[in-house]
């Protein structure tokens, strides 16, 4: 019972994790298009921040730790999909580093890319995401 319980959580801190990697690089799209040391850009330093470090940062602890464990109290870890599905989070993880990066960037008015470069970023988190989820449910190999 209690696997059924930690892997409720675990999806539940992915969702939480996915929808803040998809809204965050928006509002990079957005905060981009406005005059630095505008009343608009301070309020999306504001939000970017608090996105950030109230929601994606622990969410995307909560599913590691959570993750990790399912893995090894499941036996799942000799699996050809689990390998592959770890490898697409890895990558997912880095992105996360840039986003958080970039969070940084936009809050010392150092942003120098345009709001095209973050659009095409907010489809990175998707991509991935359908491909774990297909690994996750489909489990190919």
């Amino acid at each position: 019972m209690l696997y059924l319980w930690l892997k409720a959580f675990h999806v539940i801190a992915v969702i939480a994790w996915m929808a803040g990697m998809l809204y965050l690089p928006r509002l990079f799209v957005y905060h981009s298009e406005v005059p630095k040391g505008s009343i608009q850009s301070d309020t999306f330093k504001i939000m970017e921040r608090r996105l950030l470090k109230a929601i994606i940062n622990p969410a995307m602890i909560v599913t590691w730790v959570l993750g990790l464990y399912l893995v090894w109290d499941g036996g799942w870890y000799t699996w050809g999909w689990l390998h592959a599905k770890l490898l697409l989070v890895l990558i997912l993880s880095g992105i996360h580093g840039f986003l958080s990066k970039t969070v940084k960037v936009f809050a010392a008015d150092g942003n120098v890319r345009p709001a095209k470069f973050y659009r095409l970023i907010n489809e990175v988190p998707t991509v991935l995401m359908i491909g774990i989820v297909i690994l996750v449910i489909v489990k190919p190999f």
